[in-house]
């Protein structure tokens, strides 16, 4: 693809060339860069659509990361609703652990521990989903530099599931940590008369 600007510098017009080779293109960009007289930029066809595409691309990760921060907070406030109701339901169990011997860091950390596993198996699953629904899924928009339509494909891979499920356990550990260590505090004798 070339960019060629005319004399002014104002106006691009853009050109098609097939080459022979892949190879064939660096020698082809640098006749055509050094040549004085021409005030054009050679680009391989998929650096010309990813040029085309920023600011759609810039649009899709900037609400991708909006959306994204959103459910983490409240998916942290879901995980923390679920495990002080564990905590409350088992006041008088950890009670009897407290008063058998156990001190507040056990307890803590089955509490922190059952909120890793809770969160571990929802990014599992939630990776899972996410791969079967969307990976390979093909969409199109349109590109409002150019008015033209950019089609583009997800694609779920291992290093995205890998950054989801720690990020699922980082918010399982942050949900937990509070009514972790309202179990460990609560005392002994106030929680083993509740009912």
């Amino acid at each position: 693809m070339l960019q060629a600007a005319n004399n002014r510098g104002d106006s691009f017009q853009y050109v098609y060339a097939k080459l022979e080779s892949p190879a064939a293109f660096e020698p082809f960009k640098n006749a055509l860069t050094t040549n004085p007289r021409l005030n054009v930029k050679a680009l391989r066809q998929s650096e010309y659509y990813a040029e085309q595409s920023t600011a759609v691309t810039t649009l899709i990760r900037k609400l991708g990361f909006l959306i994204a921060t959103l459910m983490a907070v409240g998916a942290v406030f879901g995980a923390l609703n679920t495990m002080y109701s564990a905590v409350s339901s088992r006041t008088r169990e950890i009670a009897t652990m407290r008063a058998l011997g156990f001190g507040g860091w056990p307890v803590v950390a089955s509490v922190m521990l059952e909120a890793l596993l809770l969160a571990l198996a929802g990014g599992l699953l939630g990776g899972g989903l996410a791969y079967f629904a969307f990976d390979g899924f093909h969409t199109a928009t349109m590109n409002w530099q150019s008015f033209s339509q950019v089609t583009f494909a997800f694609a779920v891979t291992p290093e995205l599931l890998g950054r989801g499920i720690t990020w699922a356990a980082l918010i399982g550990l942050a949900g937990g940590l509070f009514p972790a260590i309202r179990a460990a505090r609560v005392p002994i004798a106030t929680a083993l008369r509740q009912l």
